[in-house]
């Protein structure tokens, strides 16, 4: 079969497209801008790519169009498509109906870290033998793709691993369906990270989110499980609405805890009061601790045994763009990070500070998610900010003043509309021992590489 996709430079859609190609499709595909990494990581797998939405391509007569959410009406080759009455699927549909169907998916849902912990749940699960298949929004070191079919189980060379591991996104699913995409899954493990709001451009509160992930919470049967982020007041809220499914809970008094956390990022894991181990690795941050918890009780689930999963976190190797290290110039380190929420922005930031002690930390944010630019989460910033000596912010393309919102913070903050001025700040403030942490959910228009090759002057 041959599948065309609209969208294909996204994360999910570009995943879905690796899957197919693997599963043995004729996958084409086309966007606004085809350019790396994507494109590349696609064309490596032999997939075709056209720059634009033509409606010419309705000459490779595909046996089906996949859409993927950044397609709206008026798009001229999705208008052509149903001029002609030609058969089209949403991305999350087509993965659960020929990638999903009969597998055992343990789905990875929350406002924050669902591409860490899908990457910690997959790793635990390659480490013991699963092999199972992922699709995760982001590329986990641990395996360098993003996406994967299932492989040969270590237990039974012959056969295939029935698990598939996904990023479980509260999105929306395509122009067509407004659910979010994970309504889709029909996961039998879920983990529920925590729930906050979000997504401003599609929905209007947290409560509306908050009968998303009930949707999901419908989905899943009742020999599966819940793991939940005890923690979370809304998704409490979630799951007194309704579950038929045994829940457990991390990060609260019961269940999963994390104790005893030192500064070379180890600490203990305890379930029902009891010590089950100690993970020794190089992240930190409560945030992934809470993030480990809840995928060493997702992959419990499956199997693999508590002891098992401690020892994989310890060979984690956690995913790109995700506190990466991208070069050190003159004794300056350069991070890039995804992160674009405040509360995101917060963990991150006190990560590294964990890390570094009482070494600068100059924070560079480029605020780029729909939700940032709208301005709905500006109030939060500075406070999100506390930990940094210094912060940098890009202000092009915003509808709100950057400046004034980071007002409280005033005295360590600079706004800065033209990038080339921006990096040239950034080089006139670091000095060797400082740690310069970019945070942006894009490419922030290479920055990485002009700074450090600015920094090398």
């Amino acid at each position: 079969m041959h599948i065309h996709i609209l969208g294909i430079c996204g994360t999910f859609m570009g995943g879905i497209a690796v899957l197919a190609k693997q599963a043995g499709y004729r996958v084409t595909g086309c966007d606004a801008n085809v350019y790396p990494p994507m494109s590349t990581q696609l064309e490596a797998q032999g997939v075709e790519l056209i720059e634009g939405f033509s409606p010419e391509q309705l000459g490779l007569n595909p046996d089906v169009y996949v859409i993927g959410n950044v397609v709206t009406r008026g798009n001229p080759l999705m208008e052509e498509i149903l001029n002609r009455g030609l058969p089209y699927i949403s991305g999350p549909q087509w993965l659960a109906e020929n990638v999903l169907q009969g597998k055992w998916v343990l789905a990875v849902a929350g406002t924050h870290g669902k591409t860490t912990t899908s990457s910690m749940l997959a790793w635990i699960l390659e480490y013991a033998g699963l092999a199972p298949g992922f699709l995760i929004g982001g590329v986990p070191q641990n395996f360098d793709i993003s996406a994967r079919l299932p492989g040969a189980p270590r237990q039974e060379p012959g056969g295939r691993s029935p698990f598939f591991v996904i990023e479980a996104d509260e999105y929306d699913t395509a122009f067509f369906d407004k659910r979010s995409k994970f309504v889709h899954y029909h996961p039998r493990t879920a983990i529920l990270n925590n729930l906050e709001f979000d997504h401003a451009d599609i929905f209007a509160d947290l409560a509306a989110i908050e009968t998303q992930f009930h949707h999901l919470v419908r989905t899943v049967p009742a020999h599966g499980l819940i793991v939940a982020n005890g923690q979370e007041d809304s998704l409490q809220r979630v799951l007194a609405r309704g579950c038929w499914t045994p829940v457990e809970s991390f990060g609260s008094a019961h269940d999963w805890q994390a104790i005893n956390a030192v500064a070379d990022g180890s600490f203990d894991v305890i379930l029902n009061d009891q010590t089950q181990g100690r993970v020794q690795w190089a992240l930190q941050g409560e945030h992934n601790r809470m993030n480990a918890l809840a995928a060493l009780a997702a992959a419990r689930h499956v199997g693999v045994s508590i002891e098992v999963g401690i020892a994989a976190l310890g060979e984690f190797q956690n995913v790109k763009r995700r506190m990466e290290v991208r070069g050190v110039v003159n004794g300056i380190t350069v991070y890039d990070d995804f992160a674009h929420h405040p509360t995101a922005i917060a963990t991150t930031v006190a990560g590294l500070r964990a890390k570094v002690g009482r070494a600068k930390i100059i924070a560079v944010l480029e605020p780029r998610s729909n939700t940032m630019k709208l301005g709905v989460m500006k109030n939060a910033l500075p406070a999100s900010l506390v930990d940094a000596d210094k912060v940098f912010c890009y202000g092009a393309n915003l509808g709100w003043d950057a400046a004034a919102a980071l007002a409280p913070i005033q005295a360590k903050a600079a706004v800065h509309t033209d990038l080339s001025q921006l990096i040239e700040a950034i080089a006139q403030e670091a000095k060797p021992g400082d740690q310069v942490l970019i945070m942006s959910n894009g490419g922030f228009a290479g920055i990485h590489q002009k700074l450090l090759g600015r920094l090398a002057v």
